[in-house]
């Protein structure tokens, strides 16, 4: 871990890497984050949530400070509690699971029921970047909208699904919450 400071501010190393002198850096302000996992099993404690650490994960190296997390069943009411984030003015609201086909999956519902509005870009580069590993990427319902100033995701219940699907939007992540 390495720390720098200077007049303004201080800084650390958060990831391994090399940044040369001469190099342009950006400085990130951090991204509030909230992580929801939907999950009937994971909310009984029958299985074990991969897929909301990992996004966790993938978020903290794009300069996401996760405030909280939670898993609930795939109840529509339940993940209505992305509201309450929003109201908190958590910027980033990330959700994994319940975007499937099954009768269960209520997650694009849910939040397209609490969405001021709908972007539909989102939804759509996980689709299409995620044919590279399943020809079957098109059948995910995975949604993101935006709810007060909060620009909430939708994202597949499984490690794998949601860090693809994560890897897929992030060129337009930073600047879609900054937008807002």
């Amino acid at each position: 871990l390495l720390r720098w400071q200077c007049e303004s501010a201080s800084f650390k190393v958060c990831t391994a890497g090399f940044l040369g002198v001469s190099e342009r850096a950006q400085i990130w302000s951090p991204i509030r984050t909230a992580v929801l996992t939907v999950s009937d099993k994971g909310s009984r404690g029958e299985r074990v949530d991969t897929a909301g650490p990992e996004l966790e994960r993938l978020a903290f190296a794009q300069g996401c400070v996760t405030e909280d997390r939670k898993i609930v069943p795939d109840d529509p009411e339940e993940i209505c509690a992305v509201r309450e984030w929003a109201e908190r003015g958590i910027s980033l609201i990330l959700t994994t699971g319940g975007t499937g086909l099954s009768p269960r999956d209520n997650t694009p519902e849910a939040l397209l029921s609490v969405a001021d509005k709908v972007v539909p870009g989102f939804g759509d580069m996980m689709r299409i970047e995620t044919l590279k590993y399943t020809p079957r990427s098109f059948l995910t319902r995975s949604v993101a909208v935006i709810k007060d100033r909060s620009l909430i995701i939708a994202f597949p219940g499984s490690k794998r699904g949601a860090g693809q699907c994560f890897e897929a939007v992030t060129g337009g992540l930073r600047h879609a919450v900054e937008t807002l």
